[in-house]
Order: structure tokens, then C-alpha cells, then sequence
């Protein structure tokens, strides 16, 4: 028997919170970004499965642990007219990658977006992880190098959504 075979690839639920965090604190010092790590695992369960869901998770096992996991939410296209999905994390532990882990995680996000007839799937890769840059690219993904993230996070975010530079208008 291969770890493959013994995998399993499912929805996250509820009792699952906290070891979602653990793999996202996993993911986080991989990525270098232990010190960006904000949240909590109650918050994210809150996300997760309160009354407004904002992401979802899919988790892979092995023997009963959980050895990594997909997060992901709806995005929507206006040039297709269809809603798509992002995935924001895919993390495999360290000493379970090569195994075709994360080819199974992110190969069930694209059924899950088949499914629900979603235009795209899109995610962010760093540029200096050539090792998923290649992954990425095996599987038909394309990297955009004409396009940049632009983010507002913080105090930037709360002094932009506090402006009162911006026209007044009469959206409720």
C-alpha cells in the first residue's frame, strides 16, 4: 500500500479548527511569516462554520493526522460572469511532500469549482518558491507575470475606510 492510497481528502468540520490553525502556523514558517500570524483558531473556526461563512477548508489525512489542507472562498469574474474560487493556502507538512498530497487537495478544489460552475481558479504564488512555481505549472497553471497584488491591510485599511476624501455618495 502507498500513502496515496491511504489518503483521505475531505471537507474540514468543525472539530477541526484547531489543527487547521496548526497547519496554517506550519504553512506561515515555511513561507518565512511566522511573525505576520495575527488571528486565532477560535476566529478561524468562527469563519469557518459561524452563520456567515467567509472560507472553506479541505483537510488530507493520513493514518488518522492530518497532513495538510486546502482554504479556499468565492471570487467572482465580471468579464466571464461566473463566480470562481481562490485558494488562499495549499500546505503539505514538510515531511509529506513528493507523495501527491497536494496534487490531491488542489485537484479537489478544481472538482469543487467543476461542480459549482465556477469560471476560474486562482491563487498566489511567492516568487522566490520556484519548487510550487514548477507544481504549478505541471498542472497547466499559469503564472501572470503581468499582474501585481495590491493590498491594504492595518491602520491603512481602517484609515481608508475612515476617509472622508472620497465623494460622498448615497450607497447604503
Amino acid at each position: 500500500m502507498t500513502l496515496y492510497s491511504n489518503l483521505i481528502v475531505r471537507f474540514a468540520e468543525p472539530a477541526d479548527y484547531s489543527v487547521l490553525f496548526e497547519l496554517i502556523q506550519g504553512l506561515a514558517e515555511y513561507e518565512k511569516l511566522s511573525h505576520a500570524i495575527a488571528g486565532n483558531a477560535l476566529t478561524l473556526k468562527e469563519h469557518l462554520f459561524g452563520s456567515r461563512r467567509y472560507v472553506e477548508a479541505i483537510l488530507a489525512e493520513y493514518a488518522g493526522q492530518a497532513v495538510g489542507y486546502a482554504l479556499f472562498f468565492h471570487n467572482y469574474s465580471t468579464f466571464l460572469t461566473k463566480p470562481g474560487i481562490y485558494l488562499e493556502d495549499l500546505f503539505v507538512l514538510p515531511e509529506y511532500r513528493r507523495q501527491g498530497i497536494g496534487k490531491a487537495l488542489i485537484t479537489k478544489v478544481a472538482q469543487i469549482a467543476v461542480e459549482r460552475d465556477c469560471g476560474r481558479l486562482e491563487w498566489s504564488v511567492l516568487d522566490w518558491n520556484e519548487s510550487a512555481q514548477e507544481f504549478y505549472r505541471s498542472m497547466e497553471a499559469s503564472i501572470l507575470d503581468d499582474w501585481r497584488i495590491c493590498r491594504v491591510t492595518e491602520d491603512a485599511l481602517i484609515k481608508l475606510g475612515l476617509s472622508n476624501s472620497a465623494p460622498r455618495t448615497n450607497v447604503v
